[in-house]
Order: structure tokens, then sequence, then C-alpha cells
């Protein structure tokens, strides 16, 4: 177990916003978060999980310990004739992993390339991007309480998966009585994850059902595209479309697309004939949050040093770079004008995706 104090967080954060943790700990394994529970003055904190911070907004310092992931590792668990079935370590970055499971000649994941952040952030969130989700493709996870550093395992029923949601995201009632380290109802806070392990479907079925992907197949002529070529046409749109966190600190996509029922989709339309929505399985219809809030003026704008990003009003970025960057409180201050926009014109909340700190 290794223990720092006072470190500074800008580079663990991909918009780059400055902050510092009173305590920060490199978690590489299941033991290690077991040394930190049973410290006598750690063990007694609260605790705050960041993996590769991607998906979160540091309002200032963070008091609570804070339990950096680093588990690594990649293996292919079971290969049969109904699925490929591989695993990585919470600390894996997810975009290598990907691509690693190409190599490995395990296709099923190549629509989710290029996202941000690490393996064991990606059920939390339960990320998906042209036309997959995480819970696709997921078989189960390992993770470890934090309350009494017992280790148990999950599959995709008891991970209670939504649009961006999971009950990694959720409070349990602090009336319910705990009833063994899973308890159901919510493990925000209560939870890391160790390992994933993800069932790719055998034999497979390339994923092409989104207008992008449909333009770049059109467009090449390729009509039955390999998994290799689905791969590089995200990896292609997502750059065209998403700066590089490397180059702008960012959060990527800053708000989840809402749903609304047919009949609000109409009411839209009549007024608003150019809103961009898909159809849902459910019978809702999902609107793109990025052209509700372009369709506000807000593409290029700013507040202070955070601002919208001028190819994607999905994405806020941080102006200021490394030098004079975006605080969480300008971050926040323009999120919140984005909102109350979007809501005024089109009686629609938006939600953040990011986690709030």
């Amino acid at each position: 177990m290794i223990v720092a104090q006072n470190v500074p967080l800008q580079p663990y954060n991909t918009f780059g916003i400055v902050a510092k943790a009173r305590a920060l700990v490199r978690v590489a394994s299941a033991d290690d978060v077991r040394a930190v529970l049973a410290d006598p003055v750690l063990g007694r904190e609260p605790k705050f999980v960041l993996g590769g911070g991607s998906n979160i907004v540091l309002t200032g310092d963070v008091r609570p310990v804070v339990l950096k992931v680093e588990v690594m590792g990649r293996r292919l668990v079971e290969s049969t004739p109904k699925a490929w079935i591989v695993e990585a370590g919470a600390g894996e970055n997810w975009h290598d992993f990907v691509t690693w499971t190409l190599a490995q000649g395990c296709p099923g994941l190549e629509n989710l390339a290029l996202i941000p952040g690490t393996v064991g952030a990606s059920p939390v969130q339960n990320v998906g991007a042209y036309g997959v989700e995480l819970q696709d493709r997921f078989d189960s996870l390992d993770a470890i309480d934090l309350e009494t550093g017992q280790s148990f395992t999950l599959d995709a029923a008891q991970c209670a998966f939504g649009y961006r949601d999971s009950v990694f995201k959720h409070v349990a009632p602090a009336s319910v009585a705990p009833d063994g380290p899973v308890r159901g109802l919510g493990l925000a806070g209560r939870a890391l994850i160790t390992q994933v392990r993800f069932r790719l479907p055998r034999p497979w079925k390339p994923v092409l059902g989104y207008l992008d992907l449909e333009r770049r197949m059109q467009d090449s002529g390729i009509r039955n595209p390999s998994a290799q070529q689905i791969y590089d046409w995200v990896c292609a749109i997502r750059s065209s479309k998403l700066p590089d966190p490397r180059v702008i600190g960012n959060a990527g996509s800053f708000f989840k697309n809402p749903t609304v029922t047919p009949e609000q989709c109409s009411d839209i339309i009549a007024r608003e004939p150019g809103i961009v929505h898909y159809p849902m399985p459910d019978g809702s219809v999902k609107l793109a949050a990025g052209w509700l809030i372009d369709a506000c003026g807000w593409k290029g704008k700013s507040v202070g040093n955070a601002g919208v990003y001028d190819r994607q009003a999905l994405v806020l970025v941080n102006r200021g770079g490394a030098q004079n960057p975006a605080t969480g409180g300008e971050v926040m201050t323009l999120a919140k004008a984005i909102q109350t926009s979007v809501y005024e014109r089109f009686g629609i909340r938006l939600e953040p995706e990011p986690v709030v700190v």
C-alpha cells in the first residue's frame, strides 16, 4: 500500500482542474484496499474511488481518502462456441483494452473504442456509443466492500444497468439493514471494482444501426465491414467530433441524452422540425442533448475558462489549459446556465453525466 499526502489531482482528472487530495492511496490489488480499511487512521475516513478521472468535475480539494485504482491485467478467461469471456483489471485503460481484444481475435467491443477512462469505471457509467452499451457485452465483475473488506461478485442483473446508470451510482437508504456485502439497492461509495469480465458473442455480428456508421459504410462502399473496420471508423468519428483530453481538458459528453414520450417528441417536432431524435425499443424517444444545447446558442460560448466545445455542443472544455485552467465552479456555472436555457426553450431538464466532487 502506497500512501501520499497533499497530492495534486490536476494530472488525474481529464478536465485538468486544479485540486488536491489530502491523502491518496494507490490500489494495485484487493489486499491494498483491505490494508486501508485496517489502518487505524485511514480506515475511519470516508473514501473516494478514482479511476481515470474522465467523468468527474472537481469543485475543490478532496477530503476523503482517494483510492486511485491501478489494478492491472488482461486475459482471455474462456472461449466457447457461443462467446469469448475476457477480463481486465479495473485500472486498465478502456480504449487500450478494446484494442487488445481485437488483437486477440475477440471482437465485440469495437463500437466502444476511444471512450476515455478505465475498465473499472465502465460498468459504473454503463458506457455506450454507436449502438452498443456495456450491458450488452457484460458478464460479471469483482469488487471489494469498502466497509468490511469482503470480496464479492456481481452479474448484470445485480448491477441494475440503465442508461448511463448502475447500482454503483445510487446510495442505499439508511433505513435498510445490511445483509452481506451486496445490498442491491445502492453501492455508491461502498464498493471498489477490481476486475471486470465481458461476454463477447460468437459468431460476431456487426452493429451498424447508427447514422454516422451508416454514412461511413456508404462513403467507403464497404457493405460488410470487419470488426477492425468498425473500430477504425468509430475512432475516426470520435476524433473528428470530440477533443482529445490531452490537448483540451474535458470530461467527454457532459449531459445525458434525455428521453421523452412520443407525444412529447411530436410536440417538440411541431415547433422544431430539425430536432435530432431516436426511437427507443421501449417506445420512448431519445433526443440529442448536443442538438438541444446548440439550438440554444451555446456552442463556442464560455463562462470564465470553461467553455462549450465549438465542434460538439455536448462537450464542455477547459479553455485555460494547464497554466490557467477552468475551475470546477466555472464548469458548473456554465452547466447550470445551459440547463436553464434548454428547460426554458424545450421544457426538458438535462442531467449531467460526470460526478461532481
